[in-house]
């Protein structure tokens, strides 16, 4: 079922809210833009994400062509289920069959974090719906090591205690790290209610440890081959995938188009939002114009 929600501002594309089930499992939809196009830009959320990271991405978008975001399972309003695949090929899996059931036969990945393996690997499988990339803080990782949190939630016992311990206060003072701006007040909230959220905690503890840090890096052979039209946005101060990596993708994408953001963090849709718009909603115009 699709409803449409009228635009706040009048001045852009109105919201589509639907949802697509794979094998039993939910996933809410968010859409901008036209409804009919094969070819559409998809917004893909990572690690503790949902469609609400892209919701200013995706309205500007909408106003070049057809753009979908939709939560992960385990993620935002998705279903959670216990027997879910919570792993990379799961992760692509569910993806694959949303696309298909959205009608898009030709996709414009825009990934962000753990999106970035689950986008990438779809696209190794996919080559002729694989378009274009746009890389947010994520990508194919070139000598990478966990960071400190992803240390813990791969460490049984300690990844559970971690997220039984965590509170309101004690995440607001990590959030901070790596953040000259301060994350807004709806971004905190979202984040901390997914991590107090069984469901999401199980997923993401899954998830953490059935990804070797070297999976992130396997991916780049098929990817360099297939040399697809690549944007590359970082935060300077991202603690968690450090900066380096965003020149780094060059060697999978060797055109790739590289903007390092000054004043942002890992989650530039939230710190640096008009930055970040000025950043890719052009290349995606671009992208989405240049078979329409």
């Amino acid at each position: 079922m699709t409803h449409t929600d009228p635009d706040p501002d009048s001045g852009g594309p109105p919201e589509r809210h639907a949802e697509v089930r794979v094998d039993g499992v939910r996933s809410p939809v968010v859409e901008a833009g036209p409804e009919a196009p094969a070819e559409a830009a998809g917004f893909v959320h990572g690690n503790p994400g949902s469609v609400h990271d892209w919701a200013r991405l995706l309205k500007a978008t909408g106003e070049h062509g057809r753009a979908i975001a939709l939560d992960m399972p385990g993620f935002g309003e998705a279903d959670r289920p216990k027997d879910f695949s919570y792993t990379i090929d799961g992760y692509s899996a569910h993806l694959d069959a949303a696309l298909e059931q959205l009608g898009v036969e030709r996709a414009h990945l825009v990934l962000h974090d753990f999106g970035g393996p689950w986008g990438l690997h779809w696209a190794t499988g996919n080559p002729d719906a694989y378009a274009s990339t746009t890389l947010v803080d994520t990508g194919v990782m070139v000598d990478y090591k966990w960071h400190a949190l992803a240390k813990i939630w791969r460490t049984p016992v300690l990844g559970e205690l971690f997220f039984k311990a965590t509170t309101r206060g004690a995440l607001k003072s990590a959030l901070k790290r790596g953040q000259p701006r301060p994350l807004p007040e709806e971004a905190f909230e979202l984040f901390y209610r997914a991590g107090k959220d069984k469901g999401t905690q199980r997923a993401v503890l899954r998830l953490y440890r059935s990804t070797p840090a070297d999976a992130l890096e396997e991916l780049g052979p098929p990817l360099r081959e297939l040399n697809r039209p690549t944007l590359v946005v970082w935060g300077k101060h991202d603690p968690y995938i450090k900066v380096e990596q965003a020149e780094a993708q060059r060697q999978t994408f060797s055109d790739a188009e590289v903007v390092v953001l000054e004043d942002s963090g890992h989650w530039p849709m939230w710190d640096a939002p008009e930055e970040i718009e000025a950043a890719i909603v052009p290349f995606l115009a671009r992208q989405l114009g240049a078979t329409g």
